[in-house]
């Protein structure tokens, strides 16, 4: 019988599905860039809003061509609409996986941390009660609850890079 994890999947599923996700990263990662967060801010952004008028604007340059700049690269819109087609139905299908993945690690993580809270509340009794060995114990799972001024700078930098 093969081993599952905490949310009842196969150890061979969740090796299987490692070792697809590591080869679609290794097959495209040629392919994909990196912006800063400068490009990400001031770049023009094509949404589910625009992406009629390109379509429509690509249509015009093969029936109308006349109308096309010359220093517009007509063919370039054609083959740039087809891969950003490609590229939001993988999207689409990583954002489907990644939500799913994030959700099961949300609830699975919430179910340890929910579990390790009780086992500290025990200690901290039991420490109360005096009973041996559990001062020692709660006093290093304590650690996590103590903050001193420089955890706190560190949080509230972490919160505002995250923001």
């Amino acid at each position: 019988m093969a081993t599952t994890t905490p949310t009842g999947i196969p150890e061979p599923v969740i090796n299987e599905a490692t070792q697809l996700i590591t080869n679609a990263l290794i097959v495209l990662k040629p392919y994909l860039i990196a912006l800063t967060p400068m490009e990400r801010r001031t770049m023009t952004k094509m949404s589910d809003r625009s992406y009629p008028f390109v379509e429509k604007t690509r249509d015009y340059t093969i029936s109308l061509p006349q109308f096309i700049p010359p220093y517009m690269d007509a063919a370039k819109l054609n083959t740039d609409l087809e891969l950003y087609d490609h590229l939001i139905d993988l999207l689409r299908l990583s954002k489907q996986l990644t939500n799913g993945l994030d959700d099961t690690a949300m609830k699975v993580g919430g179910a340890c941390f929910s579990n390790a809270l009780n086992y500290y509340g025990t200690t901290k009794q039991a420490t109360k009660l005096n009973v041996p060995g559990a001062k020692n114990t709660y006093e290093d799972l304590s650690k996590r609850f103590t903050k001193n001024r420089n955890d706190k700078e560190e949080e509230a930098k972490e919160e505002a890079e995250e923001q």
